[in-house]
C-alpha cells in the first residue's frame, strides 16, 4: 500500500490520507495531527509537520509512535478447546484446528488467506458464540446511541416519575416527538435524481421534541441536555450527587461504551455519523452484557489511533479475566502480541492461503519460518 501512495505523489497527484498506522505516517511529507482528544475534547490542529517532529510534538499521537505491546510471555492456560474439523468454506482446504477456550485468541494471516472463513464459517453459529463486526447498524434516521443500547429506557422512566407524566413524552420515536420533524430534528428532501439534502426543523431548532415536553427536567437537566451529553459526562451525571439521577441501569451501560472507548460520543448522535469501528465497539458495548461463553471480533483495531488499540487490549484482557473467551480476527501486531494463542492462516490470499500455517503461544510465533505474521513480528521485536 504504501509503494502504491509513493507511486501516486511521484506522478504528481497530490495524496491526502487518513490514517492512524505509523508505517503510512513515517512515509508522509507532511503531517496534520489532529486533537488533542475525541469528541468535543478535539477539534483542533494540533501539529503540522514531519515525521520526525510528530515523534517529539508531545501529542497523543507522537507518544505512542514508539509505545509497543510486548509479547506475551507468560500466556494463559486454555480452559479447553473447540475442535473444528473439514473446514472447507471459500478457500479453505478442509483444516482441522483446535481452537483454545478461556483465553484470547488472535487469529491472522494476509486478507483473504480464509480466517473470517474458519471462524464465522465454522463458530460464530453456535448458540454460545457472538460475533460482532463493523457492518452498518440497522435503525432509523431518529437511532442514536441511547436508543441502540437501551439507556434510553431508564433515562425516560426515571423522568417520568420525576415529573408525574408518562414515559413515551421522553422519546423522539414517540408522544413527545416534534410534530413537523417527527423527532429527527430536521427536514428531509427528497430532490429525486440527485442526493437529498436536510435542513434544522424550525419548529423545534434541532431538538427533536415538543417544546413542552423540555419543561421536565431530571436532575436539573431536560431530556435534550441528557441527549447532548457525552458518555463520560452522562456517566457522572448518573452517578452524582442528585438522588433523582442516580440510575444504576444506566451508569452500567454507560461505563460499558466507557470501557469500549466511545466515552466522547453523545447519546443522541445520529448512528449514521459513526464510523465502522464506532459501530463494532457500539455493537460491543451491548454484547459485554450478554451471557455468550465465546466472543468473536472481526479486526476491532479498524479505524483505532494507537491509544485506543491499548485501550482495547486492556478491555479484552478484562473480559478474558471474567472468565469468557474471546476470539479476535486481527493484523494489528500489538493485538497479536497480547494473544495467549494465536492462529495463523496462509502462507499467502486466495488459492494460496486456506490452511493453518502455525497455532500456539505468541512467542513461539517468532520462529515460524513460513508465517509472514511470524517475519513483520520479528522484525517489529528487533526495531523494538
Amino acid at each position: 500500500m504504501n509503494d502504491l501512495l509513493l507511486k501516486l505523489r511521484d506522478k504528481g497527484n497530490t495524496v491526502l490520507v487518513v490514517e492512524h498506522d505509523p508505517d503510512v505516517m513515517a512515509i508522509a511529507d507532511h503531517i496534520v495531527d489532529m486533537g488533542p482528544a475525541a469528541g468535543n475534547q478535539g477539534g483542533e490542529v494540533v501539529y503540522t509537520g514531519n515525521f520526525a517532529g510528530l515523534r517529539s510534538s508531545g501529542t497523543v499521537t507522537g507518544e505512542h509512535l514508539d509505545t509497543r505491546q510486548p509479547i506475551k510471555r507468560q500466556p494463559r492456560a486454555p480452559a479447553g478447546f473447540i475442535a473444528v474439523r473439514g473446514a472447507d468454506t471459500n478457500n479453505l482446504r478442509d483444516v482441522d484446528v483446535d481452537i483454545p477456550q478461556g483465553v484470547l485468541v488472535a487469529v491472522t494471516g494476509v486478507a483473504g488467506s480464509g480466517k473470517s472463513s474458519l471462524i464465522h464459517g465454522s463458530l460464530a453459529q453456535r448458540k454460545d458464540v457472538v460475533a460482532v463486526d463493523q457492518a452498518p447498524i440497522r435503525g432509523s434516521r431518529r437511532s442514536n446511541p441511547a436508543t441502540y443500547t437501551g439507556v434510553l429506557e431508564p433515562i425516560r422512566k426515571a423522568f417520568a416519575k420525576a415529573n408525574g407524566v408518562k414515559p413515551a413524552l421522553f422519546s423522539a420515536n414517540s408522544e413527545g416527538a416534534c410534530p413537523n420533524c417527527n423527532g429527527a430534528g430536521v427536514i428531509y428532501q427528497d430532490l429525486g435524481i440527485v442526493a437529498g439534502i436536510s435542513t434544522m426543523c424550525e419548529e423545534c431548532q434541532g431538538n427533536r421534541f415538543q417544546s413542552s415536553v423540555l419543561k421536565y427536567t431530571l436532575g436539573g437537566a431536560n431530556i435534550t441536555d441528557i441527549l447532548a451529553m457525552p458518555v463520560v459526562e452522562a456517566l457522572r451525571f448518573f452517578s452524582g450527587p442528585h438522588p433523582a439521577a442516580k440510575l444504576p441501569a444506566a451508569g452500567s451501560i454507560l461505563t460499558r461504551l466507557r470501557d469500549v472507548g466511545l466515552g466522547y460520543l453523545t447519546l443522541g448522535q445520529p448512528l449514521s455519523t459513526l464510523s465502522g469501528g464506532e459501530r463494532q465497539r457500539l455493537k460491543l458495548a451491548i454484547e459485554i452484557g450478554s451471557d455468550a461463553a465465546v466472543l468473536i471480533l472481526d479486526e476491532p483495531t479498524s479505524g483505532l489511533h494507537m491509544a485506543d488499540t491499548a485501550h482495547l487490549v486492556a478491555m479484552l484482557e478484562r473480559i478474558v479475566e471474567a472468565g469468557r473467551s474471546v476470539i479476535v480476527i486481527e493484523h494489528n501486531l500489538d493485538v497479536v502480541a497480547c494473544a495467549d494463542w494465536v492462529i495463523d492462516l496462509g502462507p499467502g490470499a486466495g488459492h494460496e492461503g486456506g490452511r493453518v500455517i502455525f497455532s500456539g503461544p505468541a512467542q513461539a510465533l517468532l520462529s515460524a519460518e513460513e508465517s509472514l505474521t511470524g517475519l513483520h513480528l520479528r522484525q517489529r521485536e528487533s526495531t523494538g
